[in-house]
């Protein structure tokens, strides 16, 4: 039954008539922030956190599918997609930076109230607002976004000796991040369907990469995940207090955040919703049609009150 209701999400997700995306800026603390938004400001808010090397792009097909329901904010942080990218030398490039302004875009465009959905860079940009602002989050969607060292694969090692000495470890780091290569196992990871990516998903990424200035911006943020690392046991009891409403949706061939990442959200919060999906780190890139459906039914069942636990109330703004 549950295999047949998930099937009838996705068909009636795939023929859902497309909403329209607007592109727009805010200024923020003098710093002009680009994003995307979908669907009626009078509906419930769904705030999207992108990841690294991407931007608000990644949720472009997700917000024409999910709104004629919700309004969703995707922004682009400083420094990525086309928000500007100020010079390091003024603007410190670390995660409590970005969650500051991401905090402050809330403000500029009025959503005081929302719904978090976070993938990769979003998880710590995402937690960290949360802990600064709980009464503003209703809700809680991690796709392929870690906060448990059970996540963690092998790639983290390979960081370990640059947080050590930067100054020993920097070029060849960043050399490897804005490489091709590497830009394009983000997204494949260890898929074996690989005519189902597009290559332009990862050629757009490393022109994006490799602009002027993005070398320093990378290893900035590279450097300070490490405070990402330490801070995991604060954000797990966080989790553990709040027992938001939880979806986990996973791309199982992802090498940076393995499945195990994925199942640990139960531990904190047993009623946590986790799906597992045949795709890689950015899962929508292949299972744009199921993220929507399964995100879709989540959503609807804060709307309806069904899925509210304690410390939440039914997503509204």
């Amino acid at each position: 039954m549950k295999t047949l209701v998930a099937a009838a999400a996705i068909a009636l997700a795939g023929t859902a008539q497309a909403a329209p995306v607007a592109y727009r800026t805010v200024a923020v603390d003098g710093i002009n922030i680009a994003y995307r938004e979908a669907g009626d400001a009078s509906k419930p808010t769904i705030l999207l956190l992108h990841g690294v090397p991407s931007s608000s792009r990644m949720y472009d097909g997700l917000l024409r599918k999910l709104g004629d329901r919700y309004h969703l904010l995707a922004p682009d942080y400083p420094g990525f997609g086309n928000s500007d990218a100020p010079d390091p030398a003024k603007f410190a490039y670390s995660f409590d930076n970005l969650a500051t302004v991401m905090q402050k875009f809330t403000d500029a465009v009025g959503a005081p109230r929302y719904v978090l959905l976070m993938q990769d860079y979003g998880a710590p940009v995402g937690m960290r607002m949360a802990l600064a602002r709980p009464q503003a989050v209703q809700a809680l969607v991690f796709q392929n976004g870690n906060v448990y060292e059970d996540g963690l694969g092998a790639i983290w090692a390979k960081r370990k000796p640059f947080w050590a000495d930067r100054t020993a470890h920097e070029t060849d780091v960043i050399a490897v991040h804005q490489s091709v290569a590497a830009t394009r196992a983000r997204h494949v990871g260890s898929d074996p369907a690989i005519e189902a990516y597009d290559p332009d998903l990862w050629m757009d990424e490393y022109a994006y990469l490799n602009r002027p200035g993005q070398a320093r911006i990378q290893a900035d943020l590279i450097y300070d995940y490490q405070h990402n690392l330490a801070a995991y046991p604060e954000w797990q009891a966080w989790l553990k207090q709040r027992r938001l409403p939880t979806l986990v949706v996973w791309g199982k061939h992802d090498l940076a955040f393995t499945v195990p990442g994925a199942e640990a959200f139960k531990r904190d919060n047993p009623s946590a919703e986790v799906h597992i999906l045949d795709g890689g780190h950015f899962v929508m890139d292949t299972k744009l049609d199921e993220v929507a459906a399964i995100t879709g039914a989540f959503l609807g069942k804060l709307s309806s009150g069904a899925g509210a636990s304690a410390g939440a109330a039914p997503a509204g703004r």
